[in-house]
């Protein structure tokens, strides 16, 4: 990456992404959309926000590191997994990789205001790959890699301790949002009562 003024040029080598590719595309970077500045025949080139860089893991990003790669869709495109914004919700922490036969679990420990919304067979994007999730604890969720995804993706490179980027499903926040609303709306009234000289009346 190249600091520039009030930002951060993030450069990457790719290929297949790149076919079609227009300035000002979205590209999906370990699961954070970013916008296309600058591309050639093998690389492109996004700009950081500070908010960006704040709220994922891309700072911690080294030359010659691996990324996940995902273009956005067209809407034409079959829609084949979960619906993945590539919005952030934050980051979390990788618990353990544990094998099973020709798969790999994963356990992740994430905080509590993004666990709320992280519920068994649902979906977490992580690093923006879209997986479905197995188990919940309080502060963990686990999901698993099947063999034809591992290869595919850098997450498997990640070493325990190491962060990655969280998406959480939209719908569980939509609900939640009018569940609130609803709940405050239909809220009886608080009833007031005066109070003189420390004693209720």
């Amino acid at each position: 990456g190249a600091r520039k003024a009030g930002g951060f040029d993030l450069r990457i080598s790719a290929r297949d992404v790149l076919e079609g590719v227009r300035l000002g595309d979205s590209i999906s970077v370990d699961g954070v959309c970013l916008t296309v500045t600058a591309f050639d025949d093998t690389s492109f080139t996004v700009g950081l926000a500070p908010e960006t860089r704040a709220r994922t893991t891309l700072d911690s990003l080294t030359e010659g590191g691996r990324v996940n790669l995902e273009r956005a869709v067209l809407p034409t495109t079959r829609l084949g997994g979960h619906y993945v914004q590539g919005h952030v919700d934050g980051t979390g922490e990788i618990v353990e990789w544990r094998p099973d036969e020709d798969a790999l679990w994963l356990t992740i420990r994430a905080p509590a205001h993004l666990m709320r919304y992280i519920a068994p067979k649902g979906y977490i994007a992580i690093d923006g790959a879209s997986l479905t999730v197995v188990n919940t604890g309080p502060d963990w969720f686990d999901v698993t890699l099947i063999a034809y995804s591992q290869p595919k993706l850098a997450l498997p490179a990640k070493k325990r301790g190491e962060r990655v980027n969280l998406e959480v499903d939209i719908m569980a926040k939509y609900a939640e949002r009018i569940l609130a609303d609803r709940l405050e709306r239909d809220a009886p009234p608080v009833e007031l009562k005066s109070v003189s000289g420390g004693t209720r009346q």
